[in-house]
């Protein structure tokens, strides 16, 4: 289904109709999205998603890497995350999505959305809802995992809110000493500051990354950037 307009313009249209009718934002979203064709905003999202970039970035990525996915809301980041899991089950590669935002009925429905229009769809992508997700709880998941296996965490900024948990910055050094050392890959949804402007770059850049708690992002050997309808993948020089 081909929309009335880019995603960004969609989500402005939304933002004018919560404010003139003075109701909840995703109340203006998913009244947009039934325009749409589509139930609710997620599942618009997520289809379009699945139009998204992951079949390409995913033969880049090399075991062992670390990808950041950053985005502002709405911008795709949570669905390209889920499609490039999608896209790694096809080829028999182990699939992990470890959420904090999500429940597992709430990813399901959103991976289904994703496979609407496939003749099969896939059933075996991992899914993990947990208030635990931590560096510690991902590594003892994933201690057995083969070589070549993906996981995407959703998301960054939610790691450094267990206070159980090691601060983010030592929790980071783990997750890449134990993603060298598996040759499992990583991908972390990762927040945009609300600083940043499209009207003066097109894309966020690292230095865009909401960051509560400061930590060495060199750990991150690959990003992607997605704001209204673009993208930019490559390697964190």
């Amino acid at each position: 289904m081909k929309l009335s307009m880019p995603i960004h313009s969609l989500k402005s249209r939304a933002k004018n109709l919560a404010r003139h009718e003075d109701i909840a934002l995703h109340t203006a979203l998913d009244t947009i999205a039934r325009e749409e064709g589509f139930q609710r905003w997620s599942l618009l999202s997520a289809r379009i998603g699945a139009s998204g970039p992951a079949s390409k970035i995913l033969p880049a990525l090399r075991d062992g890497d670390l990808l950041l996915l950053g985005a502002r809301p709405g911008q795709g980041k949570t669905s390209l995350g889920l499609q490039l899991l999608l896209e790694a089950s096809k080829v028999d590669r182990r699939s992990v999505f470890f959420t904090l935002e999500y429940t597992a009925g709430e990813t399901r429905e959103r991976l289904a959305s994703l496979q609407a229009h496939e003749p099969q769809p896939r059933q075996d992508v991992d899914v993990v809802a947990s208030d635990d997700i931590c560096a510690d709880f991902i590594i003892g998941h994933l201690k057995n995992a083969a070589c070549g296996t993906i996981a995407v965490i959703d998301y960054l900024q939610i790691l450094d809110q267990n206070r159980k948990a090691p601060d983010i910055s030592t929790q980071m050094r783990l997750l890449q000493s134990f993603a060298r050392g598996a040759g499992v890959t990583l991908a972390f949804i990762s927040q945009i500051a609300r600083s940043y402007d499209p009207k003066l770059k097109t894309l966020p850049d690292m230095r865009d990354i909401r960051l509560p708690n400061p930590f060495d992002t060199g750990v991150f050997s690959k990003t992607c950037f997605l704001h209204g309808g673009h993208g930019l993948f490559g390697d964190n020089i």
